[in-house]
Order: structure tokens, then sequence, then C-alpha cells
């Protein structure tokens, strides 16, 4: 009972972040990605503890931790066995004091930690509710012809729309039915045509190794997919389509072949790839759950392929190309204003798999600081969405209470993993036993072998921040 007070206590702790500061703090090869681990049974909050009616934020004269206690614990703390190191930053963020710093400068491959900018930038450059629309068109000049426009939701369901659901709230099924009842009883043959042209540039980024490419962790980035183009509804991993959106056109071809048989309509079996004419008006549409809850679920599950549509859809609510070359400016850019220093700085893809990806903590530090110090609905939605040590996402698995170290940050830490063969990473932010809320980044790099070892450390150093006044 007292762990699940805890971990209840953390988490409504986390929901509401130090609001109003605005100061900006100045500063001073391939592997799979984590996979989404079951939640252990004794950390399942219990659903009959009610919520309280009012949550009140934190205190910002809540005591901080001293750096000349700090600094030794977390020191020992990223010590590990076998080649490779930590590099490192805690921050205040209520006003921006470091409390620690270790190689906080030192630029690498940050892996899925990049899906932070990624998660700004969307969060940047388009409102929080702000939805997806896939749409059927028609053109009076082509007669017979039926035009499925993708406009950037990769996470369509193949069947009925599921208006609870992140993954299938707009359905093709719903789609197909939708436009078949439109479409006068008898007429026909008609012929389906796929608009994917909405995203643009190469379809697979260069910087991406064929082994990532080969394993299903990322594929051929379109502008409609059935569930991040994984094959099967329900996945999170596995193989991936090699062209989703052609796929996803199949699906819907075929549910409108039936919706429409039932009212003597003809639809022929073929999907043709052709650009929707000028004129053409729309038929019917199904929208995609909010960018929020997109975005959310990008984080929780550190999903490539909608990381890298989701980039795309902010670099076309920016003004530039919805390719991957515009994605990464576009990341780029929305840090750039919440102040991240940009020397060194290399965004080489959205997701966190190009070989050019270069980071530093105090970037990541920054950026973070930047979504619990602000106002702006959207950001605020990006530092509520990470993760919860022990409880959701790729942090499910970890902070469990066999893991002596880490288990005092369950439910308190809130944070981004990220995973490569020779990279380890981890940021985010904790509230402190004192009621401080500080933003940390743990980067590893060197690996080889030891990726368990390193990500321990990491974990258990979250853990002090979590657990340790230190005073």
């Amino acid at each position: 009972m007292t762990r699940l007070l805890r971990l209840l206590t953390g988490l409504l702790a986390v929901l509401v972040l130090v609001v109003g500061v605005r100061a900006v703090l100045e500063p001073s090869s391939r592997g799979p990605a984590e996979p989404s681990a079951v939640t252990p049974t004794q950390q399942v909050l219990p659903s009959t503890v009610p919520l309280p009616d009012v949550l009140a934020t934190l205190s910002p004269s809540a005591p901080a931790p001293d750096p000349a206690v700090l600094g030794p614990l977390l020191e020992a703390a990223l010590r590990f066995q076998g080649p490779g190191s930590f590099a490192g930053t805690v921050v205040d963020s209520s006003d921006g004091t470091v409390l620690f710093t270790r190689d906080e400068a030192r630029l690498q491959a940050p892996a899925s930690n990049i899906k932070l900018f990624t998660a700004v930038a969307a969060m940047t450059y388009a409102g929080p509710g702000e939805r997806l629309t896939t749409s059927v068109r028609s053109s009076a000049a082509r007669p017979g012809a039926l035009y499925l426009h993708g406009g950037g939701d990769v996470l369509l369901g193949a069947g009925l729309s599921d208006p609870d659901a992140v993954v299938g709230h707009a359905g093709l099924g719903t789609l197909a039915a939708e436009t078949a009842a439109t479409l006068d009883p008898g007429a026909g043959p008609y012929t389906v045509y796929l608009d994917d042209s909405l995203f643009t540039g190469p379809a697979l980024n260069p910087t991406w190794a064929r082994g990532d490419i080969d394993a299903g962790q990322i594929a051929p980035v379109h502008a409609l997919a059935v569930n991040s183009a994984w094959l099967g509804e329900g996945r999170t991993s596995g193989p991936r389509s090699q062209d989703a959106a052609l796929d996803a056109a199949r699906t819907f071809a075929a549910a409108l072949s039936t919706a429409a048989a039932e009212r003597g309509i003809t639809v022929g079996a073929g999907v043709e790839r052709a650009s929707v004419p000028g004129d053409a008006r729309s038929v019917a549409a199904v929208e995609s759950a909010p960018l929020e809850d997109q975005v959310h679920r990008m984080l929780e599950v550190s999903d490539n392929y909608l990381a890298e549509a989701l980039a795309r859809s902010a670099a076309l609510g920016s003004g530039r190309p919805a390719s991957s070359d515009g994605a990464t400016r576009t990341l780029a850019a929305a840090a750039e204003r919440l102040g991240v220093p940009g020397e060194g700085l290399v965004l080489g893809d959205a997701a966190g798999l190009s070989v050019r990806n270069a980071v530093s903590p105090i970037q990541l530090a920054v950026l973070l600081r930047a979504t619990t110090t602000s106002d702006v609905p959207g950001l605020v939605a990006v530092a509520r969405s990470l993760p919860v040590a022990g409880a959701t996402g790729t942090l499910s698995g970890r902070f469990a209470p066999e893991d002596g170290r880490s288990a005092a940050g369950a439910g308190v830490v809130r944070a981004k993993t990220g995973t490569l063969n020779a990279v380890t990473a981890l940021s985010g932010h904790v509230v402190t036993v004192d009621g401080r809320l500080l933003v940390f980044s743990f980067l590893a790099a060197g690996l080889d072998g030891n990726t368990a070892q390193a990500r321990a450390a990491a974990d258990g150093a979250a853990a002090i921040l979590a657990s340790c006044g230190c005073r």
C-alpha cells in the first residue's frame, strides 16, 4: 500500500508543473529500440482511489538540492562496468540553476531522445487539439474516379473509426461506408486513386541504416498508413509495410467495394497513384485523434514512424516542405525558439535513428526545462506526455521494486528513453522528495555489450533525484 500511495502521489505531483518561469538557462551503431513492457501487477494504480478535486502547484520555495551533496551521489551512480561513459546535467526547473554537470556540452547520438525535439516542434507549429484529415474526393471532370487523399494520419485503423482510441481513431472502414453512401445506387464502375503527395522528397532518410529498415524500426514514410505501417493492427514492433500508403489504399478499396456492392455499385479492384484534380470536392472524410494524443503516444511507445510523420506535418505548419530535410529544419527552428543553444547541434532525423544526430545533455535540458516552465498548452502537453517510471510506455518495465538502486524513482520520474547499440539515454523531469521540480539528461556513449549496465546506472541516478533531499 505504501508503494501504491507513493506511486499515486508522484503521478499527481508531476501532473502539475511549475508555471510562469520565463528565464532560459544559458549553457555554461545501431540497434533495436526498446520494446514496450507490461506494467508489473504491483505497480498498477488502483482504479478505486479517487483523485482529489484540486491539485496545488509545486511551491517555488521548496528547497533545492545542494550541488555539493548531490554531485558525489550522481557521480557514483553514473559509474558502470565496461566501456563507455555518461555525460549529463541536472537543472532546477524553477530558476534555471545548474545543480550537476558532467561533460554537459558533449555532443553524441541521443537515440530516441531526439523525439523530444519532434514533440516540441509538433506542438509549436500546431495546436494540441488539431486533427489530421483523411478524405475521399471526386472530380466532375473525371466521373468514376475516387481519390483517397492522405492528410498525414499514419495511425489509421483498417475497420470502423474508434472515437476512444488514438490508433484507429479514424477508420478506413468508416470512410469507405460513408463514401459508398454518397454514391448513386447502381452506379459505377469506380476506380480508387491514391494521392499521398502531401509528404515530399525521399520516403527513406539516406542516413538511416539498412539494418534498422530491415528490422522494422522504420520504413518509407508516407502521408497515410494503418497503425504506423506495422504489419498487423495492435502491433508495436516487428516488420513494417514498405509502401504503407498503397497498402492503406488497398484496404480502403476493398472496404469500399464491399460497402458499395450492397447498393449495387461496382468498384474496381486495383489502386493507382494520381494527384487529386484541382476542381475536386470532398465526398467523405475521417479525422485523426488530436495531435496532443498522437504526440503522447509517440513519446510513450517511442514510435519512429509516427515521429517522422508528425515532424513532416510540423514542417508544413511552419511553412517548410513536408520532407525529411524540411522536418529536421523545423525541429531545429522550434528548439531555437525555446532558447536551446545551437552550437554543434545536428538533427539528422525526427526518430533518433540517423547516424548524423549530435545532441548534448545541456541542449536536451534546456529544451525540457522550457516545456516545464511554459504556459503554452502544447508545450505543457509535451512535459506531461513522457513515460512514467515503473508504470507506462518504455519505462513500464524499469524502476521495479527488485531494482534496488532505482525503485525510489517509480511513479515520480518521467523521462524519454533511448537506446542504440553503443548508446543509452534518459532525459526528463522529476519531483524531489522536498517538492522541487528538476530537469535532467543523462547520455551514455561508447558502450559495447554493456547497455543494460549503463541503463541501470541512468535509472539509479534519476532515482537519486527523486529520493534525495541532498541538503
